[in-house]
């Protein structure tokens, strides 16, 4: 453990010895925090008769997802041993006044990796000095209400962390309005019962100074020359950029940025990592983490289905390079069985010379905040393709739209106010929205082999992952039929893989009008600052840091 708790965060937790090296890691970040924390009131507190029980007017702790929960326990941990900063003693019952009216909590995300359940012989082991203070929060919890759902140590001595941030917290907040929603209606409905005063949405924000300005400094030079620089200081200014809708000449330029960025991202991935990609091309583009819900297998199932159309003489007017940029649990295996398939799909269409001239894919090497600011500005269609209900909110969906990307998407997490802002006749939607997912989830009625087996065309794209087709894909090609046709297709692939060929074929015939796709472009840009990061500050300022204000 001391050698290893600073050295990387994120340890595999696919067995004991990770998962109890993350339980240090945790403690030993949250544990510093708190006292910094602790120090840094004292110091504001004396000679002024002000004391711990002032924290709350003082310091707010943002408890991001899980992670950090240990720090309620902590904090009236040392609280309660230490007393206040004048030596007075300080109750059990005033320290958790004092730390659940200083924590507010923010749900990143609905998955279970995100909502940490840690074994009670766990946090004995590596945090006894907490499970006494655990003990009792979860004692009154269990005093006040019935439902076994909301307590914290539930009957298989696993103790739930997202219940302790809830219940000893002042705020819970999703981050994008329908992952809030969700939140409310199925989630943590159980709580938002108790605690509706509690829940509020913060959508995300990105920093467009690093993700416009910096990273596209082209774009926003001629931003600056249509619309000033205001722009760069208030991001709701881009919607001046509305008023040149119409402008071919602006069109025009629009289009030779956009093309002097995929220039650049061409001669960059090929000095980097030996990789040419045509410039002249569509960039389709997915760089997200690669989980399931992301459905990259979506996209790799559609490269082989536009494979074969090719192959039938179906020649896109427009090549198209599909770009691949991820980063994944190193347990999480099926990921790695995804980034096999992409690999080497890659490898059977750029050896087929019928293919190849219309066709790339790539799958970039340690895709990084380096990286995506050299792709981001050079996209064309914006990949943000989850599952509708699995995503929360999602941010290079924002970064993408801001820089002129049209956005290919399900109505999940963020991408609901990005059609808000830009409209949906700007977008490309499709697939089934949460409510329908969120039913089929409840009620049953999917049968992903009854689809695989009634539909020739969805049957021939699954089965190439098992059939020799794809050289060297072996038994990861199996990993994935498998997840799509034994295991039901959790994340409907195959139920929205239709519905995604069409949007898909009608971005690529757009694309062949270059002054409507430019319209849309612009559009896109204009309406991306609602999405400034520097919004959602305002808003956790005013809604949960200093509320009263």
């Amino acid at each position: 453990i001391a050698k290893n708790l600073t050295l990387f965060l994120y340890p595999d937790d696919s067995d004991e010895q990770g998962r109890l090296l993350r339980i240090y890691q945790q403690y030993f970040m949250v544990s510093n925090g708190a006292r910094l924390i602790l120090d840094e009131c004292r110091d504001k507190c004396i000679n002024t008769g002000k004391t711990f029980k002032n924290l709350p007017d003082l310091a707010v702790i943002q408890i991001n997802d899980t992670h950090p929960t240990m720090v309620i326990p902590e904090l009236i941990r040392l609280l309660t041993e230490n007393g206040d900063i004048d030596g007075s003693p300080i109750t059990m019952d005033e320290a958790i006044d004092i730390v659940s009216k200083s924590c507010a909590y923010t749900n990143h995300t609905i998955l279970a990796e995100a909502l940490e359940k840690w074994p009670v012989d766990y946090l004995n082991k590596v945090v006894p000095q907490l499970m006494p203070i655990i003990k009792e929060l979860d004692r009154r919890v269990r005093k006040k209400y019935t439902d076994k759902s909301v307590y914290i140590i539930d009957d298989n001595n696993l103790v739930h962390m997202a219940h302790i941030d809830i219940h000893y917290g002042m705020s819970v907040n999703g981050v994008a309005k329908l992952h809030t929603e969700i939140l409310e209606n199925t989630e943590l409905n159980n709580f938002y019962r108790i605690y509706p005063e509690k829940f509020n949405n913060k959508t995300n924000g990105i920093t467009f100074r690093r993700w416009l300005i910096h990273c596209n400094n082209g774009l926003a030079k001629y931003i600056e020359t249509l619309i000033g620089s205001e722009y760069r200081h208030d991001a709701e200014k881009l919607k001046d950029l509305l008023k040149f809708a119409g402008d071919k000449n602006v069109y025009d330029n629009l289009l030779e940025i956009k093309t002097d960025n995929k220039r650049n991202l061409a001669e960059y991935l090929k000095q980097t990592q030996g990789i040419e990609i045509n410039p002249q091309s569509i960039y389709d583009i997915q760089i997200k983490r690669l989980h399931e819900y992301k459905r990259q297998q979506m996209n790799a199932l559609y490269i082989i289905y536009k494979y074969f159309d090719i192959k039938a003489g179906n020649i896109p007017k427009t090549p198209v390079t599909v770009i691949f940029g991820a980063k994944a649990a190193p347990a999480y295996t099926i990921a790695k069985d995804i980034i096999h398939l992409i690999l080497t799909l890659s490898k059977v269409i750029e050896a087929d010379k019928d293919v190849s001239p219309y066709l790339k894919v790539v799958l970039v090497q340690n895709y990084n905040v380096t990286l995506a600011e050299k792709l981001i500005p050079a996209c064309d269609i914006s990949e943000q393709i989850s599952l509708a209900s699995k995503e929360a909110s999602g941010t290079g969906n924002m970064k993408l739209m801001m820089n002129g990307a049209i956005t290919l998407a399900t109505m999940d997490g963020a991408n609901v106010e990005i059609s808000e802002q830009v409209g949906k006749e700007n977008m490309f939607i499709f697939g089934l929205n949460a409510e329908q997912v969120l039913e089929y989830n409840k009620f049953g009625g999917y049968s992903s082999k009854d689809l695989y087996h009634s539909d020739r065309k969805i049957k021939r794209v699954v089965d190439d992952l098992v059939n020799g087709f794809i050289p060297g894909l072996g038994k990861d090609g199996i990993a994935i039929y498998d997840s799509l046709i034994t295991y039901n297709d959790e994340y409907f692939v195959l139920r929205d893989f239709y519905s995604y060929i069409e949007a898909q074929k009608s971005l690529q015939e757009l694309y062949i009008n270059k002054d409507l796709w430019n319209k849309i472009s612009l559009k896109n840009t204009a309406c991306s600052g609602f999405f400034s990061s520097d919004r959602t500050i305002e808003e956790y300022i005013h809604d949960i840091w200093f509320k009263e204000v």
